[in-house]
This record gives C-alpha cells, sequence and structure tokens, in this order.
C-alpha cells in the first residue's frame, strides 16, 4: 500500500474496496489481518506456502462484509505472525512491521500488521484475531485500544483458526470511541451500562515489571473514578505460571489437530519460533492438554460467578513494554510466558478484555487492561470510553 512506513501491509497491490454509501462508520478506513478472507484474494496467513496452497477466496469473510456495510472502506490487508502462532510480531518471509511507537521494540503479534497500521494512522481501525493475546498484546506494545471480544460474540465465519475453543475476532483502534463504535456494528445485543465493581487482579500486578506497575498507577485511579475504588482480589492461587502451562498445553493440541494435517501433508517452511512451537503442538502430551481441558473449567467456575453482577478485572495489560528488536529466541520465550499467564485468565473464561493506552516506560507504551463477563463487551467499551476520558487519553 503507498504510504505504508512501517510495512504494516502485505506487499504487493493493496487490497481496497469501498464500503457502503452511508453507514454507522462511514467516513472511516479499515485493515485485516492476513488471515480474514477477502472475495477474490488469497487469503497468507502470513506463511507463503500457505499463500501457495490455498485458491482466492470466493466470499467476505463475515466480519469484512459486516464493516463494509456498515460504511467503512478497506484499505488493505496486514501482516501476521506465520498462522497467528507468537507474540512478538515477527514474520521472516514478509517482514516484520515497524513497532510506530517504539521503533527499535517489536510491534507484537500475532495481529502486528493491524496494530502497526492503527498506530502508524494509515486506518482509523483494523481487524486482529486473538487466541492466547494476540489484539491485546500488540495494542499495548503499539500504545493504542485493543478488544478480545467475548468468545464466540464477533463472527469467524471466513478466518483461518489456529485454537477453535480459544480464537476471537478483535480489533483496534487509535480512538476509545472508534474502538466502541466498530463494536455497536460486530458484537451481538447486550446491557451497554451496569458495570463494576473493580477488582485488582494482585497476580497480574505483582508479575509486572515494578516500572510498569508505578506507571499504570494513575491509569487505576481513573478506572476507580469511574468504576468505584478496586477491591484486591487473588484469581491464581495455583500460580500465573501454571496458567501459562495449562494454556499452552490446551491450546497446542487445538493447534495441531486444527493445522497438523495441513502441516504434515505440505511441510511448509515456518519461521524460527512458529516452527517450534508447531513441533512441541505435534509431540504434545495428551494427558497434559486433557490437564489443561480441566483447569479451563475450573477457571471458569471461579470467574464467571464472579463477574456474574458487573463487576470489572483490572490489571496491566503486559507485564513491560515491546521487547526489544534482536532479543535472543530463549528470551523472547520468557517473555511469552510471562505475558501469557496473565491473558490466559480471559482466555480460559471467555471474557471479554479492552486494554488502553494508558501509560509508557522507558519511552515505550504500556496497557491498562478492564475485563468482565462474556457478553457484556458493549458495557466494558462503554466504560472503558469514560475512563479513557478520565485520564485524558484521546477519545
Amino acid at each position: 500500500m503507498s504510504g505504508d512506513s512501517v510495512g504494516a501491509f502485505l506487499p504487493g497491490p493493496p487490497v481496497e474496496i469501498a464500503g457502503a454509501a452511508d453507514g454507522p462508520l462511514a467516513g472511516l478506513t479499515f485493515a485485516v489481518k492476513d488471515l480474514y478472507d477477502v472475495a477474490g484474494h488469497v487469503t497468507g496467513y502470513g506463511n507463503p506456502d500457505w499463500a501457495r496452497t490455498h485458491p482466492p477466496a470466493v466470499a467476505h469473510a463475515a466480519v469484512v462484509r459486516q464493516l463494509l456495510e456498515a460504511g467503512a472502506r478497506l484499505r488493505g490487508k496486514t501482516k501476521t505472525v506465520e498462522l497467528a502462532y507468537g507474540l512478538t510480531g515477527e514474520n521472516v518471509w514478509y517482514g516484520t512491521p515497524l513497532n510506530p511507537a517504539a521503533p527499535d521494540r517489536f510491534p507484537g503479534g500475532s495481529s502486528c500488521g493491524s496494530a502497526a497500521a492503527v498506530a502508524a494512522g494509515l486506518v482509523d481501525l483494523a481487524m486482529g484475531s486473538d487466541t492466547g493475546g494476540s489484539v491485546r498484546i500488540p495494542a499495548s506494545y503499539c500504545g493504542i485500544y485493543g478488544i478480545r471480544p467475548s468468545w464466540g460474540a464477533v463472527s469467524l465465519v471466513g478466518a483461518c483458526p489456529l485454537g477453535p475453543s480459544y480464537d476471537t475476532a478483535g480489533w483496534f483502534a487509535a480512538r476509545a470511541s472508534v474502538l466502541r463504535r466498530v463494536g455497536e456494528v460486530l458484537l451481538p445485543p447486550g446491557p451497554e451500562a451496569g458495570l463494576g465493581p473493580l477488582l485488582k487482579v494482585q497476580e497480574a500486578w505483582v508479575n509486572a515489571l515494578p516500572a510498569t506497575a508505578a506507571a499504570l498507577a494513575p491509569a487505576l485511579s481513573a478506572a476507580e473514578r469511574v468504576l468505584g475504588p478496586a477491591l484486591p482480589v487473588n484469581l491464581a492461587p495455583e500460580g500465573l505460571d501454571v496458567f501459562y502451562e495449562h494454556f499452552r498445553c490446551a491450546q497446542a493440541e487445538e493447534a495441531w489437530t486444527t493445522l497438523g494435517s495441513w502441516i504434515a501433508a505440505t511441510e511448509p517452511r515456518l519461521g524460527p519460533g512458529v516452527a517450534e512451537r508447531f513441533a512441541a503442538a505435534r509431540a504434545m502430551d495428551p494427558a497434559k492438554a486433557a490437564a489443561g481441558r480441566a483447569f479451563r473449567r475450573v477457571v471458569q467456575a471461579r470467574l464467571r460467578p464472579l463477574l456474574a453482577g458487573g463487576a470489572v478485572l483490572v490489571h496491566p495489560t503486559a507485564p513491560g513494554p515491546a521487547p526489544k528488536l534482536g532479543i535472543s529466541l530463549a528470551e523472547q520465550t520468557a517473555v511469552r510466558e510471562r505475558t501469557m499467564g496473565v491473558t490466559a485468565i480471559a482466555g480460559f473464561a471467555g471474557l471479554c478484555e479492552v486494554t488502553l493506552p494508558a501509560a509508557r516506560v522507558e519511552g515505550a507504551p504500556v496497557g491498562l487492561s478492564l475485563s468482565a463477563a462474556p457478553g457484556r463487551d458493549r458495557a466494558l467499551l462503554a466504560a472503558a470510553e469514560r475512563v479513557a476520558q478520565a485520564l485524558g487519553l484521546p477519545v
């Protein structure tokens, strides 16, 4: 795409489609992660062998159609980590997008291109997907708003799968009001108010780097002004490392079940990190995956009653700012583990989670997350907009 100074979009001719003449999103532009179908174009899923072995899409993905019908104009397809299986945003085949908010750091993934496009002001909004953090983490790293909707709330028809019982169709925006307006188009009807009290997830605050927790203190205060004093809660007595391990195993089994037949038949070239994760998924011990599924039921039974009355969880989206470019694979893995122990909370329980661009650490963005019970997405988006206003952020 012309003017793509950050490498957010796929190389080649731009994929541009005009939206309806009028509608609730008229005048806005959007991009879509290259795992959503756009009619007449191959969905590449971040990997050249996937693109080579799949024909052009015959119809738009449901969310693409909904956004076009709402009046938004499609400006292009954005890069993704291969097969959506990574949190740094690296893609060795098409190039890793620049993080516009911190050029010496990763943009976050797997929805790297969508986050970069919004952060650079190339589009007003962009579709990503979030299985284990793939919208929330790049939103935090790039200093923009992002939402992982309640599991099953937004259609994934016409989207490439990774872990179907965790996959969600999330999106990014540079303004809280735009994030909410997209939700009015994509989300099913639901309550739009009635949230509170605020619950401070102690483990996630302890897990964050001290500088992150300190930088987010004003944002926590702003959330308290909107939703009331934060009550400390402990949600993970087993430890966040246990959350990460169970999520990793359960997700890996799904990833291999979903994509393994294509990988085995095609023997695709996979970049560093992604290749190792699929190798681990292929070798996953069924007992570990079963333990992960059982743990998920425990987390759901713990969290859903707690949040049923409208309570909102608040915590740092990620433990720190984006890792710097060039760190080793081992260092990347350590960041992934520390990060996904927290993102697994909403992932296991199917919660909706919004991240706000709330602060900066070492000059790089860090996000504050608000999470609510499944089905309270609209109310959460409205509350996030009010918190953003209280904090003086772009609304």
